[in-house]
């Protein structure tokens, strides 16, 4: 079975940074995106792991614009009231950035 998906938007904020208690670095971000209808805005949440993660959390910032290619995943968690939800967000594989800007210290982008 193939689960991949391309989806392009911008981001809604900065990347959130964190690490795992073994080491992995993992970093999130909200993108919001267009619907097949043009009035609405819809929004995924992007994680991605290690070096990619490293790469986004440096570069990236609230309004770029990014593709995003990686496989969909489903969040379901019980809420306080004994709800089902469920959510749907991106593992990324890759993000191609489409303004690259320098990092924080001024280092160019690595491509």
């Amino acid at each position: 079975m193939i689960n991949q998906l391309v989806l392009a938007g911008n981001l809604g904020g900065n990347p959130e940074q964190f690490f795992t208690p073994e080491g992995t670095q993992i970093c999130t971000f909200s993108m919001a995106f267009r619907s097949t209808k043009k009035d609405k805005t819809c929004w995924i949440k992007v994680t991605a792991f290690n070096k990619l993660a490293e790469i986004i959390e440096k570069y990236l910032h609230k309004g770029d614009r990014v593709t995003v290619l990686g496989i969909l995943d489903q969040e379901k968690w019980d809420s306080d009231d004994g709800t089902t939800k469920t959510a749907f967000k991106i593992i990324a594989n890759s993000v191609e950035f489409h303004n690259p800007k320098p990092s924080e210290d001024g280092e160019e982008p690595p491509f």
